[in-house]
């Protein structure tokens, strides 16, 4: 059978400015589509897939830890010990290291960090000058006075000259 139109002639029929408005709008259509798929295609590559965490609700308890040891002598670099309880915790006793400055006093503790005033006056009857400091801070939950009064030599004094006999 052959259709009652020849092909050749339908072509020319078809070109007419309706259709090549049609032809544009498809083309204009599929190039927005291949756009839009290349956009989301670049979009996702960049994007890194991230594993899922098992977030495990732990009983292990807080880190207690115990006060800084010197490796050597009273201050400097040194270790603290860690522990913690719990039926299921993996860790329970660690090791940090740490440090205790070197000018500062052992009886205050290096977690407990102090804001001082101003040095007073001397005490001539004592030769010692002194201060007051409050509690900044208290480090890995350390136990640590309020306020702490420290005092230090007041240096050279100056003694009254003696008076010359007349």
């Amino acid at each position: 059978l052959t259709p009652p139109f020849s092909v050749s002639l339908f072509i020319p029929r078809m070109q007419s400015q309706q259709y090549l408005q049609e032809r544009r709008k498809l083309a204009a259509v599929f190039l927005a589509f291949i756009f839009i798929l290349a956009a989301v295609g670049t979009a996702e590559a960049g994007k890194k897939e991230k594993p899922e965490k098992k977030v495990k609700k732990s009983d292990c308890g807080e880190w207690q830890w115990s006060v800084c040891v010197p490796t050597s002598g009273d201050c400097g670099l040194g270790t603290r010990e860690g522990t913690r309880t719990g039926a299921e915790c993996k860790q329970t006793m660690k090791t940090q290291r740490c440090k205790i400055p070197c000018n500062w006093k052992k009886q205050f503790g290096a977690e407990c960090k102090y804001q001082f005033q101003a040095w007073g006056e001397c005490d001539l009857n004592t030769a010692l000058k002194t201060r007051t400091g409050s509690l900044k801070r208290a480090l890995h939950n350390a136990d640590c006075q309020k306020t702490v009064t420290i005092s230090k030599p007041c240096g050279k004094l100056t003694k009254p000259k003696p008076q010359g006999r007349s």
